[in-house]
């Protein structure tokens, strides 16, 4: 099997996620090697990979594009990837405001406070 692709049969597994530098995103690393929105297709590490996470961990942290990088524990529940913590749940549900399209400064040249 590729690492981290087939569905592991308990003990603690992991996933990387933090927030993308432009944007802002929620982002996780995904199982090629990207950072992408879902967490659906988040790699996740099982213990014996511990190297390989902290490769990627160090590679990240390089080039400086993902913020709060951290590592989360997760379950797999139906062959989906979800987070043990509740403020990772949050996160990968999106925003719990409401998302307004961006003032412009030069629309009507101020911003209302």
């Amino acid at each position: 099997r590729a690492a981290g692709s087939a569905e592991p049969q308990g003990g603690v597994m992991e996933i990387l996620t933090g927030n993308e530098l432009l944007s802002g995103a929620t982002v996780y690393l995904s199982r090629d090697g990207k950072w992408v929105e879902d967490i659906g297709v988040a790699r996740v590490f099982l213990p014996e990979e511990a190297e390989a996470r902290d490769a990627a961990i160090a590679a990240t942290k390089a080039t400086s594009r993902i913020l709060s990088l951290e590592v989360e524990t997760v379950t797999l529940r139906d062959g989906a990837v979800v987070p043990t913590r509740i403020r990772e749940r949050i996160r990968a549900a999106g925003p719990t405001a409401p998302v307004f399209e961006r003032q412009h400064l030069g629309e009507d040249d101020h911003v209302s406070i």
